[in-house]
């Protein structure tokens, strides 16, 4: 299965009302696994950054303004989400700006029913918490220590390591002993230690003439045994 950990920074709140993407951050996962395969871009908003937002993301418009548009990157950024899950925290916020960028350009919407919103799922499981992502990272002792400004790549790397817990954790002591007695110590695998049995020759089971003298008696004690009927004559 095939997910994208996705997070944008923007200009503002409303796509409707002018503000537009400014940077956007990628991370694949295939079967809950981080591939190692990212996607991330600064993006020329075409526009003035209100001050507001620069103190959210740090992104001026003079750095901005060395950087490609979304028409440069679209092609790159659409056939990179392809028609994976796109795990998103606040989806819909996200949602609404990738979609205006796509509209702007007259190409087809992402559907919403793609996206899986972590605010939602967070809620679900912790009704009544705080459910930010500095919130969930302390929850999980997820280090987000370095995080002083919002940058989507560092905020997808983060949210994929909320994610993760959110839908029951990584736990590597559940590994197959099988894999970790084969993979030469990989990272991330345990060293099981095969325990070292000395031989021992098999015991005889067969039933002793006495053990089978009592056990025919005790039959015979009983109407009509269906053992001994089932037995062949003689």
């Amino acid at each position: 299965m095939r997910e994208i950990v996705l997070d944008t920074e923007t200009t503002g709140l409303d796509p409707e009302t002018g503000d537009r993407i400014v940077e956007i951050g990628c991370l694949e996962l295939i079967n809950h696994v981080p591939t190692g395969r990212t996607l991330h871009h600064y993006i020329n908003p075409e526009r003035d950054m209100p001050q507001a937002a620069f103190e959210v993301h740090g992104l001026s418009t003079e750095f901005l303004s060395g950087y490609p548009v979304f028409a440069a990157l679209a092609d790159e950024i659409v056939e990179f989400l392809g028609d994976a899950v796109l795990v998103i925290h606040n989806a819909a916020f996200d949602m609404k700006f990738i979609n205006s960028e796509l509209r702007r350009l007259g190409r087809p919407e992402i559907p919403m029913s793609q996206a899986l919103d972590t605010v939602q799922l967070a809620r679900r499981k912790y009704p009544g918490a705080q459910v930010s992502l500095d919130a969930l990272c302390r929850r999980f002792e997820i280090d987000n220590g370095h995080r002083t400004l919002h940058g989507a790549l560092l905020d997808a790397d983060l949210l994929a390591a909320v994610y993760l817990e959110l839908i029951g954790g990584r736990q590597p002591d559940l590994a197959l002993a099988t894999e970790a007695g084969t993979d030469g110590g990989a990272a991330g695998s345990r060293t099981v230690e095969q325990a070292v049995r000395p031989y021992r020759e098999p015991r005889p089971h067969a039933p002793s003439a006495e053990e089978l003298a009592a056990h025919r008696a005790f039959l015979e004690s009983l109407k009509e045994p269906l053992w001994l009927a089932a037995q062949p004559a003689g």
